[in-house]
């Protein structure tokens, strides 16, 4: 059975009372000349998120659809759930803290796709929302892409395969501001399911990300179509070291398999795994965690990563517990006198 002309759009959200009725809102608006059905992942919330839902659900029942997701799924099965609950033969998402900026955004999207059939995904520039002040900033300059503002290119997908795996001051393909093909997506789903499953990786836009690249063009339009929430404490920024740890490690694993599975190798994918493993230890370190430590010293082997000079003074003196608590308490010191500094 062939997929309808629609684009599904997908939205996961958790524990956003505050932010969920602009996301919505912000689809409601787009102008597209092919209709959309919303596919909300609510992801059993404490708060009232759920409520207000609802509100929307009852408010357009031929457009949104609501899954209340008991007991709690977590972002990876709750997204990969929506997915595969979607007719559209297109599908976007949008978070459930983020807000489309540009009412056209699908529409422009959606003519990329439909004038270009070897283009599996196309995606924009976006601006970064600050969850506590509102305030409005850019990103850091993409590194793949530089072009005028208004500006179109396509390339192949495998052009983007190690910067997607080694990216760190921004996605490569910002999964927000993407439309892409579900039938390209959904081969992909089922040839690679243990990597759309694992909960352990902790997220899934690289893994939709890469599997599309592999698999035609993409295509990237300079314009700025999405508010992207920043600030306050998220799985990827957080100031529990422990915590950032271990979302550190797991996209860093899943970054590893990937690369093993597919057969991709590079220089900067080893440069990358080195820098990793050094990030490890210092979380360890920060932490106070011998056990966190040597779990980055298995990740060291495993990623057969370099240790460079900064990532051995680190691994000599968490190795001494004593040489471990003076170093710490001397960097709490520098930290306050750096603070007050700044007063």
């Amino acid at each position: 059975m062939g997929r309808k002309e629609l684009i599904s759009v997908i939205v996961c959200t958790y524990n956003q009372e505050g932010t969920i009725a602009r996301t919505l809102d912000s689809i409601l608006r787009q102008d597209c000349h092919v209709p959309i059905e919303i596919l909300i992942g609510e992801d059993c919330s404490s708060d009232h998120t759920l409520d207000v839902c609802r509100q929307y659900a009852e408010k357009y029942p031929d457009v949104i659809r609501l899954f209340a997701n008991k007991p709690n799924k977590g972002i990876v099965n709750n997204y990969f759930d929506c997915l595969l609950a979607a007719q559209g033969k297109y599908i976007a998402d949008c978070a459930g803290d983020d807000e489309w900026s540009d009412p056209q955004k699908l529409e422009k999207e959606l003519c990329i796709l439909e004038a270009h059939p070897e283009v599996t995904i196309v995606h924009t520039n976006y601006l970064h929302r600050d969850a506590i002040t509102g305030l409005l900033s850019l990103p850091h300059p993409h590194p793949c892409f530089h072009l005028a503002e208004g500006e179109m290119t396509i390339v192949d997908g495998q052009t983007l395969l190690i910067p997607i795996l080694t990216q760190l001051s921004r996605p490569i393909i910002h999964l927000c501001t993407a439309l892409y093909r579900t039938d390209v997506m959904l081969k992909a789903y089922h040839e690679h399911t243990s990597f759309m499953r694992n909960k352990d990786y902790g997220c899934e836009d690289v893994q939709v990300s890469l599997m599309l690249a592999r698999a035609g063009k993409v295509a990237y339009l300079n314009e700025k179509t999405l508010y992207y929430t920043t600030g306050g404490a998220t799985i990827s920024s957080t100031h529990d070291d422990a915590k950032q740890f271990r979302f550190v490690k797991n996209v860093t694993q899943l970054g590893y398999d990937l690369s093993q599975t597919f057969g991709i190798q590079d220089k900067k994918l080893q440069e990358y795994f080195d820098y990793r493993v050094y990030a490890l230890l210092m979380h360890a370190f920060r932490a106070h965690n011998a056990e966190l430590r040597a779990e980055a010293l298995f990740c060291q082997r495993q990623w057969k990563a370099h240790l460079n000079m900064k990532a051995q003074r680190v691994k000599t003196v968490t190795s001494i517990p004593f040489l471990w608590s003076c170093a710490l308490a001397l960097r709490k010191m520098f930290v306050l006198n750096s603070h007050h500094c700044h007063e």
